[in-house]
């Protein structure tokens, strides 16, 4: 494992992605005291005002390795975990891998591909919520947690990083998706999924399936199965 500070980046996720040519190997970490151009899920800009945790990491595939979008579970469940150690109990996952607490998002992630390489963007409020204008934010600090920073949470989550990310190997996905589910908005909770065709469902999480797909009932009576999209609890 190998752990690097700058004091800028344009995004520590697009910094990995170039270095993955020049044979960058699997642990390392790259933390950028601040982003000028981070980036979420959908493209979405990701705001990133001093004091908070931006950081990047790198996947190798291997033979026999789960299917790779299941990797967001494991960094869901990571930095879950982390969280946990300095906020216990009030720290929730929204489907795939958000980190809320109450209804306010805590932390988001971005998995990027290029070849047999997977780079996993993380940002994490630790001291100053940005302003974004279709959800609430919050931070560590805005909790309680004033004794944390962002090299102290890097060097936690590094850690239980590399500890997931080898149960998934062993294991599958199975263990991480129980653990998942213990983290996460319980059964029967209200959902609306903005799908990538556009359409919008509502209704209830039931669970995830095998392939860590969400599983929504309907009001219906129905279920669907959904592999992508944007979640919001209701």
């Amino acid at each position: 494992m190998e752990i690097r500070t700058v004091a800028q980046s344009v995004s520590t996720n697009a910094d990995i992605l170039a270095l993955v040519a020049d044979g960058a190997t699997e642990g390392l970490w790259l933390r950028a005291e601040m982003q000028t151009g981070g980036r979420g899920r959908l493209d979405r800009v990701w705001e990133s005002p001093p004091g908070n945790l931006y950081c990047s990491t790198l996947i190798r595939l291997q033979p026999g390795d789960p299917p790779p979008p299941t990797l967001a579970l494991v960094a869901a469940v990571a930095v879950w975990q982390a969280v946990e150690m300095v906020l216990p109990g009030k720290a929730r996952i929204k489907w795939p891998n958000d980190i809320l607490v109450g209804p306010a998002k805590l932390s988001g992630m971005l998995l990027e591909r290029t070849g047999d390489a997977i780079v996993l963007g993380i940002g994490l409020n630790i001291m100053a919520p940005p302003v974004l204008p279709d959800r609430a934010t919050t931070s560590l600090w805005a909790h309680g947690a004033v004794d944390t920073d962002a090299t102290s949470m890097l060097s936690t989550l590094a850690e239980i990083f590399a500890a997931r990310l080898s149960q998934w190997r062993t294991y599958g996905l199975d263990p991480i998706r129980t653990l998942w589910l213990k983290a996460a908005h319980a059964p029967g909770t209200a959902i609306r999924a903005h799908l990538p065709d556009g359409t919008e469902l509502s209704g209830h999480f039931a669970d995830l399936d095998a392939s860590g797909a969400l599983i929504l009932d309907l009001a219906d009576g129905t279920r669907r199965t959904i592999h992508a999209g944007d979640i919001f609890l209701l």
